[in-house]
């Protein structure tokens, strides 16, 4: 063997090393960093499934129920979404933060006190904001309409149990404990329906909005006490069975701007469906529903980037570590855009065939997909930029950001969709996620001194 050849054998071999290395690393968690990128993938393998999953659901809802059902259950669901969004008063988001703050300085009856008073207080906010929707629901009956109104007032019954399973997710979150954070969520929930639905089928019930909404209450109950007793055996493993300390105050304090940021989110993702159910026919809601949740999927990378940056933001706040935090969003920037690029190619490459599946009518949304790419790419370009602001102590100026781009939307889809119909919801929707994206990315430069758009970050450590 030449000096040459031992040399390149040597390189070879160095090579294959530092790969088992890093794999070991990945998958035990080693440093921070590797824990971080550990998360991420097991957050973005749930979701990747989860998207399966939820895209096999809403094409056999479609095809089980019609357009016209179908169409009705989206814009229910929509409405349930919007309400255990607000319910919890942002608990669902302060919790990540305040645990990695309180398990920082020690204060392990603080975090105890925090997680299981916070779920009491999910159930309680739930079961209120279900009473007084329900009322709403009676009193303004003849507005609502009777192909909404029942459906609707048998959904409510979701509302305790989803808004505790919101809250338990970011439990899960802030601890690092991704697998009981999301996968009874996005994974058990959805499986439950389908199977419910698919039960329903076979024995001949009819497929309609209502058997739709008591599958999802089912799903919804069964989920969020199951998750809740995965979680009670984590707590006691990690923090014991002490007494927790309970300071209401400090977390409303903490939550009630990340409120906002969670409301506003929400209705950036879903006011185009109500506004459309208000305007259009259900089928046009069903179409713009398909369309939009199959462009979507490429937001499942920001969310999962997010999710898994979310506590090591914190952390490194707590710490006052600045130079681990500009590496740490550096990595979260990348790590964001590029996948979300290529799924976004990919889906749209594909998307006429994937609109089929729900039915021949639903092909007329691929010009919503177009359009909505757009937006979703913008905020994939800016990284978890909201997740970092919230984590941060930033939380502020990112609900007056978000609130303005909800704000936005609201109008620009009261002025489109009435015109252009689903086309213009899409151009109302891409508008605003583009505004927030955009002005998030202004805030942390300009308060952080962070660059978080794709072309700052791409210089790899």
């Amino acid at each position: 063997m030449t000096a040459i050849d031992r040399v390149a054998t040597r390189e070879a071999v160095s090579t294959v090393s530092a790969a088992r290395t890093g794999v070991r690393e990945l998958l035990t968690g080693a440093s921070e960093r590797t824990q971080a990128q550990r998360d991420a993938v097991v957050v973005f393998l749930v979701r990747c499934a989860s998207a399966a999953l939820l895209y096999v659901m809403q094409v056999a809802l479609a095809r089980w129920m019609g357009s016209a059902e179908y169409g009705v259950y989206v814009a229910v669901w929509t409405g349930i979404l919007l309400l255990g969004g607000i319910a919890h008063l942002g608990l669902n988001l302060g919790i990540i933060r305040l645990i990695p703050t309180l398990r920082e300085t020690g204060d392990v009856a603080g975090v105890r006190g925090l997680m299981w008073g916070a779920r009491a207080f999910a159930f309680s906010a739930g079961t209120v904001m279900a009473a007084l929707a329900f009322t709403a629901l009676f009193v303004f009956a003849d507005g609502i309409g009777r192909s909404y109104g029942p459906a609707a007032m048998l959904a409510l019954a979701c509302l305790p149990l989803f808004v505790l399973t919101d809250v338990q997710d970011g439990i899960g979150r802030g601890n690092g404990w991704m697998a009981a954070a999301l996968i009874p969520p996005y994974i058990v929930r959805p499986l439950l329906i389908l199977l419910a639905m698919a039960t329903a089928y076979a024995w001949g019930a009819p497929m309609v909005a209502t058997t739709a909404a008591v599958a999802a209450v089912c799903a919804t109950w069964a989920t969020g006490l199951a998750q809740a007793l995965w979680l009670n055996a984590k707590i006691a493993t990690r923090y014991g069975t002490g007494h927790g300390s309970y300071r209401p105050r400090v977390w409303l304090a903490s939550s009630l701007p990340l409120l906002a940021i969670s409301s506003a989110e929400i209705l950036l993702q879903n006011t185009d469906v109500l506004v459309l159910s208000r305007f259009a026919t259900s089928t046009d809601v069903a179409i713009y529903f398909a369309a939009g949740k199959t462009m979507s999927l490429i937001m499942f990378v920001h969310y999962a980037v997010g999710s898994a940056m979310a506590n090591r933001f914190a952390s490194f706040k707590a710490r006052g570590d600045g130079d681990g935090l500009k590496a740490c969003v550096r990595d979260a920037v990348n790590w964001t855009f590029w996948p979300s690029l290529v799924a976004a190619v990919l889906i749209l490459a594909m998307g006429k065939p994937l609109l089929a599946l729900f039915g021949p009518q639903f092909v007329a949304g691929y010009p919503v997909m177009a359009i909505l790419v757009v937006g979703f790419l913008t905020r994939s370009a800016m990284g978890p930029a909201e997740f970092l602001l919230n984590m941060q102590g930033e939380q502020r100026l990112c609900a007056l950001v978000m609130m303005g781009a909800a704000v936005l939307n609201i109008v620009l889809n009261l002025m489109l969709v009435p015109s252009y119909g689903i086309t213009g919801a899409a151009t109302a929707t891409a508008i605003s996620l583009m505004t927030a994206a955009l002005l998030n990315a202004s805030v942390a430069k300009h308060k952080l001194g962070l660059d978080v758009a794709i072309w700052r970050n791409l210089r790899v450590r």
